[in-house]
């Protein structure tokens, strides 16, 4: 069987380590650090996906805020579209205690049987470097864009 033949479940890491939604994100930051991952993903109290946190949602906590955007009206002010709710989004992840603060929730998974070469396709569209593997609803494991380079080359 040749590399790219080869599915979601013979290259991911298995029982990958996991975050909750209370964790602190301090916490979060150290085992990313500590395992030297770049992401997992968030389960709740019943196992459930419920998000994923990279190394870039908590880097957001340490960027400088850009205020809403906004011009000065017959002395009011009028917000452009969409500048303060973009605002009041990133000012919560910036000063967001928990997890579930910072994590984004919209998840994009693949299952044990997906091919190496519908992931590498799926990251390279969604620009992401990882991707949690699903049982059913279970996570059992994932696959990041080192995994895919890997099996590559050991073909």
């Amino acid at each position: 069987m040749t590399e790219l033949r080869k599915t979601a479940k013979n290259i991911m890491t298995k029982n990958p380590i996991t975050f909750t939604p209370t964790m602190s994100v301090k916490e979060a930051a150290k085992i990313l650090a500590e395992k030297d991952i770049g992401g997992a993903p968030v389960l709740d109290s019943n196992g459930r996906l419920v998000g994923i946190v990279t190394e870039s949602d908590l880097i957001v906590q340490d960027v400088r805020l850009r205020f809403p955007t906004y011009i000065e009206l017959l002395d009011g002010y009028l917000y452009l579209p969409g500048s303060l709710e973009h605002f009041e989004e990133e000012f919560k992840k910036a000063i967001g205690a928990e997890v579930a603060d910072v994590m984004t929730m919209e998840v994009i998974t693949v299952g044990e049987g997906t091919s190496i070469e519908d992931i590498a396709t799926l990251m390279v569209e969604k620009d992401i470097g990882r991707v949690p593997v699903m049982s059913g609803d279970r996570v059992v494991g994932i696959v990041t864009k080192g995994d895919i380079v890997r099996a590559i080359s050991r073909g």
